[in-house]
């Protein structure tokens, strides 16, 4: 959650002092803290100058991009992430010390810099086709975890008898060690190759079965031995057909590089025409600009 400060009091007359129009932010038995002292010590820390940073970016980023971001998508990604979380969101939140409306808050400025992003990255043709070589559509699976391998082909013995999905189901709930999938007969969510969740020779297994299918030897993780069961798969077909999910995909790489986004805050700032006005703190975007602008 971002902390606010005083930056500057608005003087009414020059025989007026900062201290005079300073609120107090806390008292004690050997005297108050005003906003200024606060301010003052504040902007001297690391923590201070990151806040500073990026309070001036979100400004910049809302009057770039802020009608290109909507409610609506906020929403949308705070959804997300609460399904993705399930029942121990509000704790996950209540130990990054955030209240929703400040984690929406968070969203809705990664949102907008996702649209620099956009703004700023040219995507090629060799991007694309770069980026269709490891591109899978979103599939549904289904999985019976065990421990042993001869047990795992004890099952497959079994559904080579009978392949169909409801006898797979039957078996998932009665013999997968999987206890937060065994009981939907092994279902899983959705995921697509930008997955980080699964185990790879998991996802390489599962993309290539064709839908109504499952895997006939043992696929084998840190887990145990897995027998999967595809429920949906589109295919991949054409890449001219998912050339806009494939845009979304490099975006959201390109968000996950240090470097791009370097570049395109620096950018951003640039366009944004900042005025550093506290002396001290004329370096803060240093990191991201090469100079800028200050005055007392």
């Amino acid at each position: 959650m971002q902390k606010k400060w005083l930056v500057a009091c608005a003087t009414i007359l020059a025989s007026v002092s900062l201290a005079a129009c300073s609120k107090t932010v806390a008292t004690t038995s050997g005297g108050k803290i005003t906003e200024s002292e606060y301010y003052s010590s504040l902007k001297k820390t690391s923590s201070g100058k990151q806040v500073l940073q990026q309070m001036i970016l979100n400004k910049v980023l809302e009057k770039e991009y802020g009608k290109k971001v909507t409610d609506k998508d906020v929403d949308k990604e705070y959804a997300n992430y609460k399904d993705q979380y399930g029942s121990s969101f509000n704790s996950v939140l209540q130990q990054n010390d955030l209240t929703k409306s400040a984690f929406k808050k968070q969203l809705r400025s990664n949102l907008l810099l996702q649209e620099a992003v956009k703004d700023n990255v040219k995507i090629t043709p060799s991007m694309l086709k770069s980026q269709w070589k490891s591109y899978e559509p979103k599939i549904t699976v289904a999985h019976i975890l065990v421990s042993k391998k001869s047990t795992a082909e004890d099952i497959i013995k079994e559904l080579q008898k009978d392949g169909s999905y409801k006898n797979f189901s039957k078996l998932a709930k009665e013999k997968s060690t999987d206890s937060s999938s065994k009981k939907n007969g092994g279902k899983l969510d959705s995921f697509d190759n930008t997955d980080t969740n699964l185990d790879d020779d998991f996802k390489k297994a599962a993309f290539a079965l064709k839908q109504g299918t499952f895997t006939t030897t043992p696929v084998k993780t840190s887990y145990g031995y897995h027998i999967i069961y595809s429920i949906k798969n589109p295919g991949k077909g054409k890449m001219s057909d998912h050339t806009a999910e494939l845009k979304k995909q490099i975006i959201a790489s390109e968000m996950n590089d240090t470097t791009t986004l370097q570049s395109v805050i620096s950018k951003v700032l640039k366009k944004g025409n900042v005025s550093i006005k506290d002396n001290d703190l004329k370096n803060v975007l240093s990191d991201y600009i090469s100079s800028s602008s200050s005055s007392n």
